[in-house]
């Protein structure tokens, strides 16, 4: 998951180089060259831990060519399926307004099923594969710098002792710049990728030469022939084999930034003939190794591959290209987060935009620390990248289950394919995926209990501000005076005062309680008052002309709805200021923003149970405030309490 989504209006292949040699590359061409930077670090930094982990994993494999080309043929095949046919053929054709991953998907469907009684059913499976994919962003970072730097023991094995260390300074160092922003260092993202793509290519391709045999592995029946030969280790094998395939979601979910063409092109293209031949290559050293030597090179088989003298540039460059994968998770988190907050199931965050002109680029400095809190504690609790392979199969496998399940909704729900072509796809992803998601649940005990702990919190922590916050806004509408009465009757009970007076309003028809508290105990009311509702559409992006709905309700009072995509920024002054509606212009010096601040109180019957309560109340304690949110300004605020009982 990843990078965030760029707003139509903005040009992405303007980011990338779009000259080569003299000549301009076309605008699909760029893109697919900025997307190698951005999207394949996770799947490409996989070569170097993946091959290994089905040898040396919690269930090695015997090191003969039976095990190592059935290991091989499984790698090509899951490669195919999962990411060339079921990401990159069928999932890409699903967008939301331009828009892949879990969030934009469940929209998606939920449009179409929105008057299904099992509607809420996709809803939750989306907001699951969400809080999987915390757990995978914990981890990404830390297996892959780890495995990275783990290289230097095959340089000099005395440096044992300092890949620790190393890993946590990098890591340390990769948090911390996240405030400044993606953009610049982004910039730098695609070269070092191709040259790492194409390095890494070319020292498999050196193997392959002098053992062609190895291509065989290309025929399925080299992966059946191992299940047949060794039926449970060939299925426990799965739980490491999926490991080559971390980072597919990646492709779906950026599929806004870049496009689907662009990402075809580039995975096609490049991306997957370079890993092959590097895993490939992998295969043909081992086979062409004594038992011994075998032995020892499947330590390190990435590293093994390239000459001595060239080992150590080797180390640097895969620290570089896992440094990058990342920096892609670590964005993904914080576009994620905005999406879940836009689309009501996390409380305001703080939100730092680290771009003047471009709305994906933010900082959420809670999901930062606590990103950078979770990483350094696996890192120093597992100790080795091989500990944390076993913690890091289940997210991923987990996540591609329920994408899955959701892929079937969509192809006969909303696509209404034929029964007769639907199962079929159907059957074979469910068969394929449920295989690796139970070939990794042997793995909890040795660290997969980790992503699944972590996203039943999340799950938890989510569904509980969803259903608190519909409660809260249920209670709040039930004794909520109707906004056309209460304007009729304050005419006269008031006096007016100069000025605009903005009253943000979570409910569309109801009295604000910061507008009765306001004329209750200042008995004032503005020459102009304008109830303002924010609502989030489940479509990515809002078009201009859809923003504003305004009523008039006579005496200077408006009802405004601002209509906003779950990627949109709420930027409440900016859309005010570009609307010449409410009778006239909006001047922020002469603009007051009212905001109602509620408490909540233990109710004799609750609605949701006391522990969640309590958890929903600590979340809206420590929420950011709609000022923050609505990047309203701090000198034009007041805020006027009340309390509420769910």
């Amino acid at each position: 998951m990843t990078e965030a989504a760029v707003p139509p209006e903005h040009s992405p292949e303007s980011d990338f180089p779009a000259h080569r040699h003299g000549k301009r590359l076309s605008p699909k061409t760029a893109l697919a060259v900025g997307s190698i930077g951005i999207v394949f670090g996770d799947i490409g930094t996989s070569p170097i831990y993946a091959f290994r982990e089905t040898f040396v994993g919690p269930h090695p494999l015997t090191l003969d060519t039976l095990h190592v080309l059935g290991v091989l043929s499984l790698i090509f095949w899951a490669m195919t399926l999962i990411v060339s046919i079921q990401y990159v053929t069928i999932l890409m054709q699903a967008d939301n307004k331009g828009q892949g991953g879990s969030l934009a998907l469940v929209a998606l469907i939920s449009r179409s099923l929105s008057k299904s009684r099992y509607a809420w059913i996709t809803v939750l499976l989306g907001v699951f594969a969400t809080s999987l994919f915390y757990g995978d962003s914990m981890i990404t970072p830390a297996i892959s710098v780890l495995s990275a730097v783990e290289g230097l023991t095959v340089v000099q094995a005395g440096l044992e002792p300092l890949v620790l260390p190393i890993a946590l300074v990098l890591l340390i160092s990769l948090f911390m710049i996240q405030k400044r922003g993606t953009a610049k260092v982004g910039a730098l993202f695609a070269p070092v990728m191709i040259v790492y793509f194409t390095v890494i290519a070319v020292l498999g391709t050196i193997q392959i030469v002098q053992n062609p045999g190895v291509l065989v592995a290309l025929n399925p029946w080299y992966a059946v022939q191992f299940f047949l030969t060794d039926k449970m280790l060939g299925f426990l094998a799965l739980g490491s084999v999926v490991l080559a395939v971390t980072g597919s979601e990646a492709l779906y979910s950026d599929m806004g930034h870049f496009g689907r063409g662009p990402l075809r092109l580039s995975w096609f293209g490049f991306v997957m003939p370079c890993l092959l031949l590097n895993y490939f290559g992998q295969a043909a050293m081992i086979i062409s190794l004594d038992s011994a030597a075998a032995a020892e090179a499947i330590e390190n088989p990435f590293f093994i591959l390239a000459p001595e003298f060239l080992r150590f540039p080797l180390v640097i460059l895969a620290t570089a290209a896992t440094f990058i994968a990342s920096q892609a998770v670590i964005s993904g988190a914080f576009s994620i987060t905005h999406q879940a907050m836009q689309l009501g199931f996390i409380p305001r965050l703080s939100i730092l935009h680290t771009s003047e002109t471009e709305a994906g680029q933010i900082y959420i400095p809670f999901v930062n620390w606590a990103l950078l809190v979770a990483v350094l504690l696996l890192v120093v609790t597992f100790g080795n990248s091989s500990s944390l392979a076993s913690a890091y199969g289940i997210a991923v496998t987990g996540a591609m289950l329920i994408d899955t399940c959701l892929m079937a909704v969509l192809l006969i729900a909303v696509w209404k394919w034929r029964w007769l072509a639907a199962v079929p796809v159907i059957v074979l992803f469910f068969i394929v995926d449920g295989a690796f998601f139970a070939a990794n649940v042997p793995k909890i005990p040795d660290g997969g209990w980790f992503p699944l702990l972590v996203g039943a919190i999340i799950f938890t922590l989510l569904t509980t501000w969803a259903k608190g916050r519909t409660l809260m806004r249920e209670r709040m509408a039930e004794v909520a005076l109707p906004i056309e009465i209460f304007a009729k009757s304050a005419r006269n009970s008031a006096a007016r005062v100069p000025g605009t007076a903005v009253f943000m309003a979570s409910n569309f028809g109801g009295v604000p309680s910061a507008l009765l508290h306001n004329i209750k105990h200042n008995k004032v009311l503005h020459e102009r008052v304008v109830v303002l509702t924010v609502l989030i559409a489940d479509e990515p992006y809002i078009d201009q002309d859809r923003r504003y709905e305004v009523k008039d309700m006579g005496d200077g009072f408006y009802r405004m709805v601002l209509h906003y995509g779950f990627m949109d920024e709420t930027d409440v002054p900016l859309a005010l200021k570009d609307a010449d509606l409410c009778g006239g212009s909006f001047d922020m010096m002469q603009t007051s923003f009212f905001l109602s601040r509620q408490t909540l109180l233990s109710s004799q019957n609750p609605a949701m149970p006391v522990w969640r309560e309590r958890i929903f109340a600590w979340m809206l304690r420590n929420a950011a405030t709609a000022m923050e949110f609505f990047r309203l300004p701090t000198n034009r605020v007041v805020e006027l309490g009340s309390q509420v009982e769910i």
